[in-house]
C-alpha cells in the first residue's frame, strides 16, 4: 500500500494527473482507488466575505469549508481497502496535517497564476455558465487570497513539483515507476 498526495490551486491540473495516474496504474495491473477533497464541503457551505471589495461568497478554498473528519475517514479506509495506491487529491492535501500524516509521497503541481485563471475561466464558463466577470472578480476577490494564504505555503511540505503545463501522462510515468521502484 502506497499513498500519493496532489496539491496546487484551482485548475493546476490535480484531478488531470490523478486521472492519468489512475489509468497508467490500471495499465500495469496496479489497483488505485482515488480521494478527492472536493467531495467533503460542508452542506451549507461556508461564506466569506472578500477582503477588499466586502462581497460575500461561497468558500471552497478554506479548510474550515470541508467536512474534514469524514475524509480522513475516506483516507483511511481507502488505504484499508485491497488498493495497491492511494491517491489523495485537493488544493488542502498539504495544508492539512492530519492528511499529510497518511501520506507516502506528497506532490505539488506548480503553474503560474495566470494560467490558472485562464483555465479556470474556461471552465467555469463552459460547465457553470458563469461571465467573465463574475469568474475573474470571484478568482481575484477570494480564490487567490486563499491560494496565498493556505496553497502557495502548503508547496515546503512537497517531495516533488510538476509543472502544471506539462502533459499529465509524463508525470504519471514518472510518479508510477517511482512507486513501482519501491517493490
Amino acid at each position: 500500500m502506497y499513498t500519493i498526495g496532489i496539491a496546487g490551486g484551482t485548475c493546476s491540473g490535480k484531478t488531470t494527473l490523478t486521472a492519468a495516474l489512475e489509468k497508467r496504474f490500471a495499465d500495469e495491473g496496479v489497483r488505485t482507488v482515488s480521494v478527492h477533497l472536493d467531495r467533503f464541503f460542508k452542506n451549507p457551505t461556508p461564506t466569506t466575505i472578500a477582503p477588499y471589495t466586502g462581497i460575500e461568497y461561497p468558500e471552497h478554498n478554506h479548510p474550515d469549508s470541508f467536512k474534514l473528519d469524514e475524509f480522513y475517514k475516506a483516507i483511511d479506509d481507502a488505504k484499508a481497502s485491497d488498493a495497491d495506491v492511494v491517491i489523495v487529491e485537493g488544493i488542502l492535501v498539504l495544508w492539512l496535517e492530519e492528511a499529510r500524516k497518511r501520506l507516502d509521497l506528497r506532490v505539488f503541481i506548480d503553474l503560474p497564476s495566470d494560467e490558472r485563471l485562464y483555465r479556470r475561466i474556461v471552465r467555469f464558463m463552459r460547465d457553470r455558465g458563469q461571465t467573465l466577470d463574475e469568474v475573474a472578480t470571484r478568482y481575484l476577490d477570494t480564490v487567490k487570497y486563499r491560494y496565498d494564504e493556505f496553497v502557495e505555503p502548503s508547496r515546503w511540505y512537497a517531495d516533488l513539483l510538476f509543472n502544471g503545463s506539462a502533459k499529465p501522462e509524463t508525470s504519471a510515468g514518472i510518479l508510477c515507476g517511482y512507486v513501482k521502484s519501491l517493490s
